[in-house]
């Protein structure tokens, strides 16, 4: 009996997200086999270190027994029930947990199932809290410069990274945009370790021109992943709130990827003391095992919302997996593993020792521009020129290249564009930060020899 060739299979029916499927010709589908903690296994036995968390979801590792434990149990009693006035004690108990969890005032709760439904949610909720409290006029959001929140018709408006929104901009919507911080290329000539940003002066002149007419401003909070893992400081999320207190707008916090440690803290928010008015949560929700997203806000919005049925104030949205019950179970599993506080200072006490060894093994190198890190995340911007911070020629795809070398030696790696970045589960160890980051530097060397 011939051997299936799984590869080739998947290569005939499935059509991958955010790929070229052109590129598969030369680079197969690798087929995975099974996971275990931060190591994936495909069908040939070749180990793969997934250093970037598969698409930044996976928290605890790959197969958690705690997690696989808790679903397996969920399993037995109940896998969905519709949420509407039906509900149950794993949604129930995860919601009385977060609330004592999240930044102040973050105390009521909406099931979605992924994070771009999130973000598309909390912008409706926002819009219609405005329409029903007496501010009709405001109908627009800002968001910032290079942004990434998604990629429903909502959420891809309020991006501006052009690999994703540039075919789309007749259909999307008219977004305040607001030139982000970039401390790299500080046009100030500061740093992100050293100064007052001044960049939020962008913000303060949009805000003058358009805050009236602005229902919400959606942030990635201290770190814009897509745009290449930039990385800035929370004083300028501080900024952000007074500008959004002055003019009645609403601050929703995208924490889709940085929330649960990512950053060093619960939520990146944290950072910086303040509260937004709406938080998106997905991805490390469920440390990876379950679609499911939640926004959570304040009881002064849901207040908004809240009357007798044929005044229509009703948030009338709705999912079909919203608060599913396997999804529920696994965010308490995580919560269970995250709660005395003991794997996020393993990991706080362990982001030193990496971002230490980065910048020991690749700060000299003629093409390293810049090293930065928040929490477990690190990220390299490779340049042209180290001098003029001038970008590699695109059309090269030297990060694409990089990866390729990396699977080969045994390690996930996904630059962002020329972007080579870190970004682990919390419980990776310091062994495998000197296989993964010796293994990098190995590919770089062959891309661009030093």
């Amino acid at each position: 009996m011939a051997v299936k060739d799984w590869a080739k299979t998947d290569f005939e029916y499935i059509w991958h997200p955010c790929s070229q499927m052109k590129d598969y010709e030369e680079l197969s589908p690798i087929v995975v086999e099974h996971g275990e903690g931060m190591y994936l296994y495909d069908i040939e036995g070749n180990r793969y270190v997934d250093v970037i968390s598969s698409w930044w979801c996976n928290l605890l590792g790959h197969c958690n027994p705690h997690i696989n434990e808790e679903i397996q149990k969920q399993l037995q009693s109940l896998e969905h029930v519709i949420f509407a006035n039906f509900t149950h004690k794993q949604a129930i108990r995860l919601c009385e947990r977060l609330a004592k969890l999240l930044p102040e005032g973050l105390c009521k709760f909406n099931f979605t199932d992924n994070g771009s439904s999130a973000i598309e949610a909390a912008m409706k909720v926002s819009f219609q809290y405005h329409q029903q409290t007496g501010n009709p006029q405001k109908t627009r959001f800002m968001a910032l410069s290079e942004a990434y929140h998604g990629e429903t018709i909502g959420a891809l408006s309020v991006g501006d990274c052009d690999l994703y929104t540039e075919l789309y901009k007749p259909i999307l919507m008219d977004i305040v945009r607001i030139q982000g911080p970039d401390c790299y290329r500080c046009p100030y000539g500061k740093d992100r370790d050293n100064c007052n940003c001044e960049c939020a002066k962008n913000a303060e002149e949009m805000f003058e021109k358009y805050g009236n007419e602005t229902a919400a401003l959606l942030v990635e909070p201290l770190l814009q992943g897509s745009a290449g893992m930039k990385i800035y400081p929370p004083l300028y999320l501080k900024k952000l709130r007074e500008l959004c207190d002055k003019y009645n707008v609403h601050l929703i916090a995208d924490e889709i990827a940085t929330g649960y440690g990512r950053t060093g803290k619960m939520f990146a928010f944290n950072h910086a003391r303040v509260s937004p008015d709406i938080m998106c949560l997905s991805k490390g929700l469920t440390g990876g095992y379950m679609p499911m997203a939640i926004f959570a806000t304040t009881q002064k919005i849901y207040d908004a919302f809240y009357d007798e049925y044929n005044t229509h104030k009703a948030f009338m949205h709705s999912h079909t997996y919203s608060g599913n019950p396997l999804a529920c179970s696994a965010a308490n599993a995580v919560l269970d593993i995250l709660e005395d506080g003991s794997v996020l200072k393993k990991a706080n006490e362990n982001a030193l020792y990496f971002n230490q060894i980065i910048k020991e093994k690749f700060a000299s190198h003629k093409n390293v521009g810049d090293i930065r890190n928040i929490g477990l995340i690190n990220a390299i911007e490779l340049v042209k020129d180290k001098t003029t911070k001038e970008p590699l020629d695109s059309t090269l795809r030297t990060g694409y290249q990089i990866y390729k070398k990396a699977l080969k030696k045994g390690v996930l790696l996904r630059p962002l564009g020329d972007v080579i970045y870190f970004n682990p589960p919390l419980i990776i160890s310091r062994e495998d930060m000197d296989f993964v980051t010796d293994v990098a530097l190995e590919c770089l060397n062959e891309i661009l020899p030093d």
